[in-house]
């Protein structure tokens, strides 16, 4: 198939390409930088330089690859600027959703977050009611509602994400706050995935019937389980204890699963102690 990567070069992103080009497919990566171009280009992608933002020019540039599928895997969290990153979701998903559209394009895999769900008994299913009064919620319901006009669209619902170039890598921005004794461990539930796993799971979702799916390792826990486990593998010493300001709700994988996705790092406890991990 024809790949249109919107975030190539993001932290699933670069993970994704060389996956993507490895089962054949053919890959056009977006960056919003010039200077990423010839990064795309090692890696096997051809390079479409371009801002989701700019509505005329992400519509030229869909249609000018041709793609079979459209993959979203943008997002805007480098300075952790969250009011971005909800823009991006609200418009640049809209401007991607209605380019593919006018481009005849009826495949997207679009990524989102599995930390929705509303409190409640046992792990949450994709059925399971959301949290509408968690702030991220209207961006990731503006994302997945505009993903699902097309006509075959997987959302993926990742946990928290760490490894290489996440916020929980040994040089991430929690770790500097978990050495500075900065990153307290609460009793809210937690879901979490290595982006190694988040990349597989993109790979083979190009398969998977339409719905949301999520994506997390087999062992949900709450703060005062993985972060002091996190502490460790960056040189942090043990967090203290806050009140959470929400409970949230362990999640389930049972769907990933089914559809033949198993996650290299099933549990955090091996993820953070791995090379390329946080550790």
């Amino acid at each position: 198939m024809r790949i249109f990567l919107a975030g190539a070069t993001g932290v699933i992103g670069r993970q994704l390409v060389p996956l993507l080009r490895g089962a054949g497919h053919e890959v056009a990566g977006t960056t919003r930088k010039p200077e990423r171009a010839e990064q795309l280009a090692a890696a096997g992608a051809e390079p479409v330089v371009v801002d989701v933002f700019d509505r005329d020019a992400i519509h030229e540039a869909v249609a000018a690859a041709r793609p079979d599928v459209i993959m979203h895997k943008l997002t805007d969290l480098a300075e952790q600027d969250f009011a971005a990153n909800a823009r991006l979701r609200i418009e640049g998903t809209r401007n991607l959703v209605d380019a593919a559209r006018a481009a005849g394009v009826e495949r997207i895999v679009a990524q989102s977050i599995a930390w929705i769900y509303a409190p409640g008994d046992g792990p949450a299913a994709e059925d399971a009611p959301l949290d509408m009064d968690l702030p991220a919620i209207k961006g990731v319901m503006a994302l997945e509602d505009a993903v699902a006009e097309l006509p075959h669209w997987v959302v993926l619902r990742f946990g928290r994400l760490y490894g290489p170039g996440t916020w929980h890598a040994a040089d991430g921005e929690h770790a500097r706050l978990a050495r500075a004794g900065e990153f307290p461990a609460t009793q809210e539930w937690d879901a979490l995935l290595h982006v190694a796993d988040a990349a597989t799971a993109s790979l083979a979702a190009l398969d998977w019937p339409t719905g949301p799916v999520n994506v997390v390792d087999d062992e949900p826990a709450r703060g005062t389980d993985w972060v002091p486990v996190f502490c460790e593998a960056v040189g942090a010493p043990a967090p203290a204890v806050a009140e959470a300001a929400r409970e949230g709700r362990a999640v389930s994988n049972a769907l990933a699963r089914s559809r033949g996705w198993e996650p290299r790092y099933p549990s955090w406890r091996e993820g953070f102690r791995a090379p390329n991990g946080p550790g």
